[in-house]
């Protein structure tokens, strides 16, 4: 199919005016997306309303240490579509497993083809860079039923929307469990599975155990809330997944040698025990706002510089840490049975050793308040009494709150001098990558630098290799071309582009907004029973987005609107004196007129 030119100044002025309208709609759609989820996060009075995983079970144990089949086949084919991040440095299973799936792909080209399909998905649904591309897929498979139904075990709407935006991986997923026996795999290496999980045991469980000894808390005090920690050793072990769901908390780590990343483990475990109780005292928290005026210039997270209950939490969460950690300082005691001559100079040694210990831990709140968490050291000083004190944190929290000097507080807080950056945190979404390639490239398009933008797009489709993510590469780079040419005129190449992207592409936007271009084109065209077809495949499409829906069902409703005239009106046009098409306008097709606009 070919499509006729639409040459003059309007063509030009409406196409760029839509296509704004498209980033612009897009970026609405983010902003309000980003909005609820602020909005959720801030309203500590109520929890989350996602529902929790199958694998938390309401009649469990309180604190438990489990493996999951489906995280297990996630895991294998992250793997199996080059996820290598700290391959090196994995537990020795990670590398076996590797090896098997490896045996069963090169024994079967039916279990190859498989492998490519979820390949391919997952290199068209990469977002940052950043550990958040594997989160999502962590986050869905804790919603799996094991093998071999594989199967989403709650509603999408009940779910974490970073799971619901790869859901359509899961038939992929279970033709490839099926084709390469993930099941058998993960059965031969089951034990191996229990032998990692004894070894994080003792670990896992004196953490647990002292820190509610200092916190003087059990943790069967919050009955109906559960805390499990999944591990899963094809995962880097550098990484720590949290996740909070209701009243519920699950951690996903990757063990080595039955070492964990303790430190952020227990981290997201005083999330854990803490934040009920400040949840409970929102009201009193409030009084606190004074504070978030003097953090706005902070790198603190906006959740933190909005909301005074986040904040004094992990606030008081920092405060306990520096008060807990390891300093490094050896430990030093009297020694037992020293002459009474001698025992000032050993107490002058123990005052040494504190001093020492007390200058590391200062350190630390020092570094948290300039990061922003202003009153980290205002708990730090109420928890020195509170260790010389038999009542639990739960019955003095309430003292801590509404004793707080809020005027005191504040002074403190302006005379810091924050950092610039964030040091990041194991319950906060990691930071994107820098701009590149075609993700440079699309925000450059956005910001109007077209010129740029199709070089950047054109030089991706130079170096195109037969790789499934350079596949990928080639669908978006062809995308961001046709939006290009439609900006400069070029309605013919836009065309071709468009048709090239539905040709190569598998991302569900590029598609349905491909197919709504189309459309719109040929609505200009007054070929409306063709652009109804197209209207059509872009709702097929399902990406999921707000604008790309009622843009599709607007075009659905009604004919993209010409300003010029009426398509009716182009039949009377039609006349031997009527401006001739240009080549390659499809000959049934009536000539354009000038002034004729052209679709976003």
């Amino acid at each position: 199919m070919t499509f006729r030119t639409v040459r003059s100044f309007a063509v030009l002025l409406f196409a760029v005016l839509t296509l704004v309208a498209f980033f612009v709609s897009a970026g609405a759609t983010a902003q309000s997306s980003g909005g609820n989820s602020q909005k959720i996060q801030s309203s500590y009075s109520q929890y989350q309303q996602e529902k929790a995983p199958s694998l938390v079970d309401p009649a469990g144990p309180t604190v438990s240490l489990v493996s999951s089949e489906p995280v297990f086949v996630m895991a294998a084919a992250l793997n199996a579509c080059g996820y290598d991040e700290g391959l090196e440095e994995s537990s020795p299973v990670r590398k076996k497993i590797r090896d098997e799936v490896n045996q069963a792909l090169a024994n079967s080209e039916d279990a190859r083809n498989k492998r490519d399909k979820v390949c391919l998905y997952i290199a068209q649904h990469r977002m940052t860079g950043s550990e958040r591309d594997i989160a999502q897929y962590i986050s869905l498979a804790l919603y799996l039923t094991p093998p071999p139904e594989l199967e989403i075990s709650d509603d999408l709407a009940e779910m974490p929307p970073d799971s619901t935006q790869v859901a359509e991986i899961v038939p992929l997923l279970k033709d490839f469990v099926a084709a390469v026996d993930l099941h058998g795999i993960w059965l031969a290496t089951h034990r191996t599975y229990d032998e990692e999980a004894d070894k994080l045991h003792d670990p896992l469980t004196k953490m647990i155990v002292g820190t509610n000894l200092y916190l003087k808390m059990p943790a069967s005090t919050y009955a109906g809330r559960r805390f499990v920690v999944v591990f899963e050793p094809q995962f880097s072990p550098h990484m720590v997944n949290a996740r909070v769901y209701g009243t519920d908390y699950v951690v996903v780590v990757s063990p080595v040698n039955g070492q964990i990343r303790m430190n952020d483990v227990r981290h997201t475990y005083l999330h854990y025990m803490i934040e009920p109780l400040l949840l409970a005292r929102a009201n009193a928290v409030d009084r606190m706002q004074p504070i978030l005026k003097e953090v706005r210039d902070s790198p603190l997270e906006f959740r933190y510089r909005s909301d005074t209950v986040p904040l004094t939490i992990e606030c008081l969460i920092k405060a306990i840490e520096a008060r807990t950690m390891d300093t490094g300082v050896p430990s030093y005691k009297i020694p037992a049975g020293v002459d009474r001559s001698e025992l000032p100079r050993y107490q002058h040694e123990l005052q040494v050793y504190q001093q020492k210990v007390d200058a590391v831990r200062q350190a630390t709140v020092n570094r948290d308040l300039t990061q922003g968490f202003v009153l980290t050291q205002y708990f730090y000083d109420q928890l020195i009494p509170f260790e010389k004190d038999p009542a639990s944190l739960s019955d003095t929290i309430g003292e801590m709150v509404y004793s707080m000097d809020v005027d005191q507080q504040v002074h403190r807080a302006r005379q810091i001098e924050f950092d610039k950056e964030s040091d990041g945190d194991v319950l906060t979404q990691s930071k994107p990558r820098k701009l590149t390639g075609l993700d440079l490239a699309e925000a450059r398009l956005s910001a109007g630098d077209v010129a740029t933008a199709s070089a950047m797009a054109r030089q991706a489709l130079v170096m195109k290799s037969d790789s499934l993510d350079a596949v990928a590469d080639s669908a978006r780079a062809d995308f961001i071309l046709a939006r290009a040419d439609l900006l400069t005129g070029h309605a013919e190449e836009a065309f071709d582009g468009f048709q090239k992207t539905l040709a190569t592409s598998k991302q569900p936007r590029q598609l349905a907004w491909s197919h709504i271009y189309l459309g719109r084109m040929l609505d200009l065209e007054c070929k409306r029973d063709e652009a109804i077809a197209e209207y059509k495949e872009a709702l097929a499409s399902r990406d999921g987005q707000q604008d790309t829906r009622l843009a599709a069902e607007r075009g659905l409703k009604t004919a993209y609107p010409r300003k010029d005239h009426g398509c009716d009106e182009d039949a009377d046009d039609s006349t031997p004196d009527a401006t001739p098409a240009k080549p390659g306008a499809p000959q049934s097709a009536p000539p354009a007129k000038t002034g004729a606009p052209a679709p976003q």
